[in-house]
């Protein structure tokens, strides 16, 4: 028996075709494009191919990105041991005010660096060879902050009241927020660095970041934290901010060095008023940031010590600049600061595995 599939009547056949297949559209090469020429690469504001790294027209800055692989670490390869004995056992009250309160506006701080660098500046930069260098700079401002929070969970520190204390201990909270007005300012989706004023706001922010917040606010930073080890105490923390210390260096003279070429690119002066008024609030806040985790001195350090050495650092961040010294006079209160950033170290390797990474010897501090 048929069914009603089989009864049905096939479908008419399609249609002959009656118009001609289209012709292939002809083949339109590709207009030549000039080389790139490295003179003609600026910092920001250039027009040449961004994704072609070489010829350089900022050799140093590929330079940075090569020392800077070559201090390579993380903060699992130093022991601490030593210091959850002494937070716990061999630290004074004042000494565990500080040690605490140090670490707690660190964790805040190279987060704001971090976005800064990723966020504000990279993606304004015209040269890969700058990009490039940053991009290892976002990863460090990474590897700091985890640093800070092996610290504070090998130490059995409440990370919550830690990485809080910036919102409610007006002394952190005010350097924080210096630091994120200038990150705001720059971080705007509208801004036009071919406006000259936009150009000055955007060199007075990275300027700030390079010279005062990385060169001055963590140089100085980590300097109460070094006073403990030169008693023998929290030995492995002052070790991780001693690669800590080299990393922020590196920034520090590349920021400076980016700033004075942008300058020099486009005969930019900073207003003298402007840079008076960044250099006293950013004192005046370091000063009552010192007062607070320093309001009992610890043996070797006083809030003093503290405040001098930051008028000293400025001055010569200022001179890196080729700017007026803000505070003349200053005076260097601590001399040995310097030798936390330059010491050479030969690691027994079974006291700790930095040795496994080109550190000390290799690296160039220029």
């Amino acid at each position: 028996m048929l069914t009603w599939e089989e009864n049905e009547p096939a479908p008419p056949p399609p249609p002959p075709a009656t118009d001609p297949a289209p012709e292939a559209a002809p083949e339109i090469a590709a207009p030549a494009m000039a080389p790139v020429r490295a003179a003609d690469k600026r910092v920001v504001n250039g027009d040449t191919d961004i994704n072609q790294l070489a010829p350089f027209k900022y050799p140093w800055a590929w330079k940075y990105f090569l020392n800077a692989n070559r201090n390579h670490w993380t903060p699992l390869d130093i022991n601490m041991t030593q210091d959850v004995h002494d937070y716990h056992h061999a630290l004074t009250p004042a000494e565990r005010h500080v040690y605490e309160n140090v670490l707690s506006y660190l964790t805040t701080s190279d987060i704001l660096a971090m976005r800064n660098i990723g966020l504000a500046v990279m993606e304004k930069m015209s040269a890969p060879e700058l990009q490039i260098y940053q991009a290892r700079q976002v990863y460090e401002e990474a590897l700091h902050t985890w640093t800070y929070q092996h610290c504070i969970e090998t130490i059995g520190l409440e990370q919550g009241e830690i990485y809080n204390r910036y919102r409610v201990v007006p002394e952190i909270n005010a350097k924080i927020q210096i630091a994120n007005r200038r990150l705001e300012s720059v971080l705007r989706p509208d801004i036009d660095l071919s406006d000259r004023d936009e150009l000055e706001n955007f060199v007075m922010a990275y300027l700030f970041f390079a010279a005062v917040f990385e060169g001055c606010w963590f140089y100085n930073g980590f300097s109460p934290v070094f006073a403990l080890q030169r008693r023998g105490l929290m030995k492995g923390t002052a070790e991780q901010l001693q690669y800590i210390m080299r990393d922020e260096v590196m920034h520090c003279g590349f920021g400076i060095r980016t700033v004075k070429q942008i300058m020099v690119e486009n005969d930019l002066v900073p207003d003298p008023r402007r840079l008076r008024d960044m250099w006293d609030e950013c004192e005046a806040a370091e000063a009552g940031y010192a007062r607070y985790i320093l309001r009992d001195a610890i043996l070797g350090y006083s809030a003093e010590d503290h405040i001098e050495q930051f008028r000293y650092i400025a001055n010569r961040r200022a001179h890196q600049l080729g700017l007026p010294e803000p505070f003349p006079g200053a005076r260097c209160a601590l001399p040995w600061l310097d030798e936390q950033a330059n010491l050479r170290k030969e690691k027994n390797f079974f006291e700790t595995r930095v040795t496994e990474y080109q550190t000390g010897s290799a690296l160039s501090w220029d």
